[in-house]
């Protein structure tokens, strides 16, 4: 989101997974043409190609080339999902930056963060926690970033905040991608609460493990081991 508004590839993503659950569309069968898919939701293609993208990250869809998008049964199809950076950065070396940057956030968002500001933090947890109940995970994705990217904002350190925005959209796709390992999720959910736990307690050292403990947690669930300290 940018400014509390949904991005178009994100409110596409979640009318996909909509339409999906409202027309029964069955594991292996084929979702319309993407041309047809794009002028029904009256989106670019580069918009549409973007949200099955983040679809197919979570495993909601199958790309295949020349053939189709195709409804999967929601499990990951590969023992480690699909990186769309992976030209770019390796997983370790997006999840070695994000532990050393954002525990030290973390840390300055426990001194800076008003109690309002903290409880709407909260309210993205609950956001969260209700879209794994209900097994939305584009709804909790979003949840998701709205959580850091809140964070981050009131860290009072502007240039962090720049910085981390820069790679907004490698951090939103790496911040999903362990959902696909829905086993797991509420892993994710319990390292939340306790970021918000220390947060509400002005502990910036509590914060701060808190938060490497949730990037550690995340890393491992895709298999990419991290050591702290």
């Amino acid at each position: 989101m940018i400014g509390g508004r949904m991005l178009v590839p994100q409110a596409a993503a979640q009318r996909i997974q909509a339409m999906i659950a409202e027309k029964g569309i069955k594991p292996g069968e084929r979702l319309p043409p993407q041309r047809e898919l794009a002028e029904s939701m009256n989106i670019s293609r580069a918009s549409l190609r973007e949200a099955l993208s983040a679809l197919e990250t979570l495993g909601v869809v199958r790309i295949e080339v020349g053939r189709g998008v195709f409804v999967t049964d929601g499990r990951a199809q590969e023992a480690v999902p699909k990186w769309r950076y992976a030209d770019r950065f390796s997983l370790r070396e997006v999840y070695e930056a994000r532990l050393v940057i954002e525990p030290q956030v973390a840390s300055f968002a426990a001194g800076c963060m008003a109690d309002g500001e903290i409880d709407a933090l909260a309210r993205s947890l609950d956001r969260m926690r209700a879209a794994f109940e209900r097994h939305d995970l584009v709804e909790a994705g979003l949840a998701d970033s709205a959580f850091h990217a809140a964070i981050v904002e009131q860290c009072g350190n502007r240039m962090l905040a720049e910085l981390l925005g820069t790679v907004g959209g490698v951090l939103g796709e790496i911040q999903r991608l362990p959902f696909v390992r829905q086993e797991r999720v509420w892993e994710t959910v319990r390292e939340h609460e306790e970021i918000v736990r220390a947060l509400r307690t002005r502990d910036p050292r509590a914060a701060s493990s808190a938060m490497a403990s949730h990037i550690a947690g995340a890393a491992e669930r895709l298999g990419v081991p991290l050591a702290r300290g």
